[in-house]
């Protein structure tokens, strides 16, 4: 089975920076194309946040080996979300925008599960790299949802999608059973995909605004009962874990 190569602290923060130049190179180019320097500093502020998190992870052991091949290409992709994390309350969602951010989402759900197969051919499968990946998508999803609503065409509701995350992550605080490990769904990876999939369809410009909030409703809907199984399956087996 291939190892991942043992990488050290200098070269994990090249690696970093090398990601932030990333962002500030497509965040700043997309800038320049809206003429609205706002999507340019959100960007970076969102990247630099995402670099302050993985190289955390990193330095505490949750990646002993430094990150691998999969690890970077979800870094990759995090670099395209941050573009897009730009983009809320910042620029004007014009059709060509939206077109922009339709094929630009497109292209990271591609990526999305080029990672996964990466590390399960090469052995380099992690729970940090898992960790990380789970995280993105959530985040990935939230900032589509935010784009989503921006547009207008859809009420708050909307971003129950991307904010239920988020809520069952809050509740764990309160019920430690919740905070357990979940077993492997494809289920629940089928889901995620959904999301991902009907908020693309919703931000395309074609989409009338009662196709787009049926589709969302029957995404969020899908969402919930994901959610509610997981719940359940927690609080009858979380708490020793079988």
């Amino acid at each position: 089975m291939p190892q991942v190569r043992s990488l050290s602290p200098p070269t994990v923060r090249a690696e970093l920076i090398g990601f932030l130049v990333l962002a500030l190179l497509l965040s700043g180019s997309a800038a320049a194309l809206l003429g609205k320097p706002g999507v340019l500093l959100q960007a970076l502020v969102v990247a630099g946040v995402m670099v302050a998190l993985v190289g955390r992870a990193v330095t505490a052991g949750g990646a002993p080996r430094g990150l691998g091949l999969a690890d970077r290409i979800t870094l990759l992709r995090a670099s395209g979300v941050a573009v897009l994390a730009g983009l809320p309350f910042q620029a004007t969602l014009a059709d060509p925008v939206l077109w922009a951010v339709v094929a630009t989402a497109s292209l990271l759900l591609i990526l999305d599960g080029v990672d996964g197969a990466v590390a399960r051919r090469t052995g380099t499968a992690s729970d940090f790299g898992a960790r990380f990946d789970m995280e993105l998508d959530a985040f990935f999803i939230l900032v589509l949802c935010l784009l989503l609503w921006q547009r207008g065409d859809l009420g708050v509701w909307v971003l129950l999608v991307g904010l239920l995350r988020y809520i069952f992550v809050g509740a764990g605080l309160l019920l430690p059973a919740l905070r357990a490990p979940l077993p492997e769904s494809l289920a629940r990876k089928t889901v995620c995909v959904v999301q991902v999939v009907a908020l693309l369809i919703s931000l395309a410009p074609w989409v009338s605004a009662g196709w787009a909030a049926g589709i969302m409703l029957t995404a969020l809907a899908l969402l919930v009962a994901s959610f509610a199984a997981d719940v359940r399956w927690l609080l009858r087996h979380g708490a020793n874990g079988r």
